[in-house]
C-alpha cells in the first residue's frame, strides 16, 4: 500500500488542501490504486503549498503546488511511483529549503499526522519527559539553565532562571502558561506548531510542571486560530486517553493537567501579565512588574508564563541534555529559532536554524528576494512593533545581541519584506497607529503618546512647520520609550526612530511636491 502525504495545516486548507486529498482518494480508487492517506502539518515552504508527498523507497518525493482538477492526470502518469513530471519536486528532504535547516522545534512537523500519539513516540516524542523523570526537578532546571534557552516570545529572559524563581518561591499551588496569542505582523510559528505537532507542546508543558512543582497548566490561544483550537482541543484528549496527562504521569507519581482558554483578539494580550488578567476572567491590562509573574502570577500564584516556541524546545533539551542545545547558535543566542518570512516575498514560509544565520540569507537566498521581483528597501523583523532595517544592513546576523546593537530586535522571528515601493512615513504612522488601537489604555504614555504621535507624522508629512515637528516627535519617541508601563508603548518609537533614520526622504518627498 502506498502512503501519500497531504497537509491539513490552515494555510494549506486556504489554497485548496482538503479538495486535494479528495481528489488524491478518489483518483487512486478509480485507478484500482490502494492508499494510505496521512494528513500531516505543513512543512513550511508556503509557496509549494498544496504539497502532496509519496513514500518511496528512497525516501518522501514532493509534488507542488498541486490544484484539485489536476490530480487525476497526474496519478495517470505516475505520481503514486514517483514518476518525474510537471509538479515533479524530487525528495523532500534534499530540497535546499529543507535540507539547510536544524529542525528541532519543527523535527516532527510535516512529517506525521499531528494527533496519532503513536506517530509522536516513534518520532522521539516522550524521550524528554521521561528522562526529566529520571533526573528530578531540580535536575531538570539545571538542564534548563545549561542549554541557554531563553525566551522565544520577544523578550529573549533565559527560560532556566525563570523556572528556577518559580521552582524556589514559596506555594502549595502553582501554574503553567503558554502564551499562544500570537499577534504580531508576519510571525506564524506558533500556529504552525499547534496544528503540526500538538504533542510536543503538551509534552513541554508537563515537563515545565514536574520542574516547577505545578499541577495545572493553562494554554492560552488566540481566538483568530480556530484550527489550532480544534487541534489541541483533540490532542488533549488523546493525551488524557493515553496518561500523558492526568493523575499519575507514566507512572511517575506526578499528575499534571493542561487547559485550554482562548482569547478575545487583543494584541495587548500577547504581553504575559495582560494575558493573565485575561484568563482571570478580566480585562486584558497590563500589571506592574514587580512583582514578577513567577512569584505572583496566575491567581497571586507562582506561574511559569512560556510562549509556544519556547515550550516545544524543551522536550529536546531534556532527551539530549542541555549542554547539547548550547552547542548551536551564537554568543548569548544558543539553539535554534523558527523565522517565518511573510510579506512581499517569493518564497514564503519557516525556516528554523540555529542563531547566526544573515538576514541576507534568509531574505534573498531561502526567501528568493521579493515577490514582486522589484529591490528590497526595507526588512521589518520582530513584529509591528520592530524596527526598519534598510537593505544596506541586511548583512545583520540573526542573534539577540546583534540586533540589539543595531537599534533593533528579534522579537518572535518574524520577517517582513518591502520592496522598494513602500512609504516609510505611511509604515511610521502605521506604527502609532497601531499602538493607538491596541493600546490597553493604563498608562498614559502608550494611550496618549500613540494618538499624538499620529497627529505629529500627519503634520510633519504635510509639511507643517517639519523641523519643529520633527523635534517634537523624537521627544515623544523618548517619553513614550522611558515611561511606558510595558513594551507596547516601549517599543512603538522603534520603527518610527528607525524610518526617520534611514528613509527621512519619505518624510519631506511630499513637501517638495507641494513646492
Amino acid at each position: 500500500m502506498i502512503t501519500v502525504y497531504v497537509p491539513r495545516d490552515s494555510a494549506a486548507r486556504s489554497v485548496g488542501a482538503d479538495e486535494v486529498a479528495c481528489a488524491v482518494e478518489h483518483a487512486a480508487s478509480a485507478a484500482g490504486r490502494a492508499i494510505r492517506l496521512v494528513r500531516t502539518g505543513t512543512r513550511g515552504m508556503l509557496w509549494l503549498e498544496p504539497l502532496v508527498e509519496i513514500e518511496t523507497e528512497h525516501g518522501r518525493v514532493g509534488y507542488g503546488p498541486i490544484r484539485a482538477a489536476e490530480v487525476a492526470d497526474l496519478i495517470t502518469h505516475g505520481m503514486l511511483d514517483g514518476a518525474a513530471n510537471d509538479r515533479y519536486l524530487g525528495l523532500v528532504a534534499e530540497l535546499p529549503w529543507m535540507r539547510d535547516q536544524h529542525r528541532l522545534c519543527l523535527a516532527r512537523v510535516g512529517v506525521t499526522d499531528p494527533l496519532s500519539p503513536d506517530d509522536y513516540v516513534s518520532h522521539g516524542g516522550l524521550a524528554g519527559l521521561r528522562r526529566a523523570f529520571e533526573l528530578g526537578p531540580a535536575e531538570v532546571v539545571a538542564e534548563m539553565t545549561a542549554s541557554g534557552l531563553r525566551g522565544r516570545g520577544g523578550a529573549g529572559f533565559p527560560a532556566g532562571i525563570k523556572w528556577k524563581t518559580a521552582a524556589d518561591a514559596d506555594g502549595d499551588l502553582k501554574f503553567v502558561c503558554c502564551n499562544a496569542d500570537e499577534g504580531d505582523s508576519g510571525t506564524f510559528a506558533d500556529r504552525i506548531v499547534l496544528e503540526g505537532d500538538p504533542f510536543s507542546l503538551l509534552e513541554g508543558m508537563i515537563i515545565a510542571g514536574y520542574a516547577v512543582g505545578a499541577a495545572e497548566g493553562y494554554i492560552y490561544l488566540r481566538s483568530e486560530y480556530p484550527d489550532a483550537a480544534s487541534v489541541i482541543g483533540d490532542a488533549l484528549e488523546i493525551a488524557r486517553a493515553r496518561g500523558w496527562l492526568g493523575e499519575n504521569i507514566l507512572g511517575s507519581g506526578f499528575s499534571f493537567d493542561i487547559q485550554l482558554r482562548l482569547g478575545g483578539g487583543a494584541y495587548i494580550c500577547g504581553e504575559e501579565t495582560s494575558m493573565l488578567e485575561s484568563l482571570e476572567g478580566k480585562r486584558g491590562m497590563v500589571r506592574a512588574k514587580p512583582p514578577i509573574p513567577a512569584l505572583t502570577g496566575l491567581f497571586g500564584k507562582p506561574t511559569v508564563v512560556n510562549n509556544v516556541l519556547t515550550l516545544v524546545s524543551v522536550p529536546a533539551i531534556l532527551a539530549d541534555g542541555g549542554k547539547a542545545y548550547a552547542e548551536l547558535g551564537v554568543e548569548r543566542s544558543r539553539g535554534t529559532q523558527v523565522f517565518q518570512l511573510a510579506g512581499n516575498i517569493a518564497r514564503g514560509g519557516v525556516f528554523e536554524t540555529a542563531f547566526g544565520i544573515s538576514l541576507a540569507d534568509l531574505v534573498n537566498e531561502y526567501g528568493g528576494g521579493t515577490g514582486s521581483g522589484r529591490p528590497v528597501r526595507a526588512v521589518q523583523v520582530g513584529g509591528p512593533l520592530g524596527a526598519y532595517i534598510p537593505s544596506s544592513q541586511l548583512d545583520l546576523p540573526m542573534d539577540y545581541e546583534a540586533f540589539s546593537a543595531a537599534g533593533a530586535m528579534l522579537g518572535h522571528g518574524g520577517i517582513v519584506v518591502f520592496d522598494d515601493t513602500v512609504d516609510m512615513a505611511a509604515m511610521a504612522r502605521f506604527a502609532m497607529e497601531f499602538c493607538a488601537e491596541e493600546s490597553c489604555g493604563k498608562c498614559t504614555p502608550c494611550r496618549v503618546g500613540s494618538v499624538r504621535g499620529v497627529e505629529v507624522i500627519d503634520r510633519i508629512v504635510g509639511g507643517e512647520d517639519p523641523d519643529g515637528n520633527l523635534a517634537l516627535l523624537n521627544d515623544l519617541c523618548e517619553l513614550m520609550t522611558e515611561g511606558s508601563l510595558c513594551a507596547m508603548g516601549g517599543l512603538t518609537p522603534n520603527p518610527v526612530r528607525s524610518a526617520l533614520l534611514h528613509f527621512s526622504e519619505d518624510f519631506t518627498a511630499r513637501q517638495k511636491e507641494k513646492r
